[in-house]
């Protein structure tokens, strides 16, 4: 089951400055209903004043986030290499398509009926088709140009600030200045001691495997994770970190794979690994 979704223009483009993450969080329960490999499409007004396709997140996992988050507890997931989003400012005007669906959204604002309970609409594999066609040719949005996410992410977390700037502008485009000044910014401020407090809470073990290399060799190589990553706008606290072992670190960066906190397990796509031992995330409301 497809579904529309209306993007505040302030919040799209808040979300392509500091880091476009093919996700997208709501507190309307049907965002859930979707089924994995379905579109999320959504749409927002430009700058000026057009409504337009703003993007199509194609599911590849849907999770719970944790329990007060402030942008609510539904959240999907974006495959990256199907998912596109769209040069706004460019669009050609959708409001005739959209209104022309079975949406009740009335004659007045189309935003406006987008709204609590409305923010996530239903759409028939008709009216999916329809923005299919509309959104074929229509020109990508540039800061959403896809990235080695993996490898960012690892010099984010281990880098000197001089090796991060380097490999940022080594990416190439697809990033926009905005972004890389925060990851620089984000990089250098992060703190080793939320590691080690970690190693202590979890005496070294990795929370999804209960590996540890203490008893064996006398040393820590359990590493923080960021659940949601520094490169994309995580925040450096222990609330967003897990600590994992160097397999399962590696795994879960490869493959991408989300927490979600309904259960505490990772998707990994065709399976999902719970963590065994926590003593400090807790679980969706």
């Amino acid at each position: 089951m497809p579904l529309l979704y209306f993007w505040r223009g302030d919040n799209y483009h808040r979300d392509l400055d500091e880091g476009v993450a093919f996700h997208l969080n709501q507190s309307s329960q049907r965002l859930h209903e979707i089924e994995r490999g379905d579109s999320v499409w959504a749409f927002t007004r430009n700058a000026g004043g057009r409504y337009v396709l703003a993007a199509e997140l194609v599911v590849r996992a849907k999770t719970r986030n944790p329990a007060g988050y402030p942008y609510g507890p539904y959240r999907v997931w974006g495959d990256r290499e199907r998912s596109r989003y769209f040069a706004t400012d460019e669009g050609p005007d959708a409001e005739l398509l959209i209104r022309g669906f079975d949406l009740s959204v009335g004659r007045g604002v189309l935003g406006h009926s987008f709204q609590g309970p409305g923010a996530v609409r239903k759409l028939s594999l008709a009216d999916h088709r329809s923005l299919a066609a509309f959104a074929r040719g229509l020109p990508l949005e540039a800061r959403a140009h896809r990235v080695d996410e993996e490898r960012l992410e690892l010099v984010v977390a281990r880098a000197s600030p001089e090796v991060i700037t380097e490999t940022l502008y080594d990416l190439g485009s697809g990033m926009g200045d905005d972004r890389r000044r925060w990851i620089v910014r984000e990089a250098v401020a992060r703190s080793r001691a939320h590691v080690e407090a970690l190693r202590r809470m979890y005496r070294g073990r990795c929370q999804l495997c209960a590996w540890e290399s203490r008893t064996a060799h006398a040393v820590d190589v359990c590493e923080g994770h960021h659940l949601q990553w520094l490169s994309r706008g995580g925040g450096d606290a222990l609330e967003n970190m897990a600590l994992l072992c160097p397999n399962h670190h590696r795994l879960v960066h490869a493959l991408d794979a989300p927490l979600d906190f309904a259960d505490l397990a990772f998707d990994l796509g065709d399976r999902r690994e719970t963590l065994r031992i926590n003593e400090h995330l807790r679980r969706a409301a």
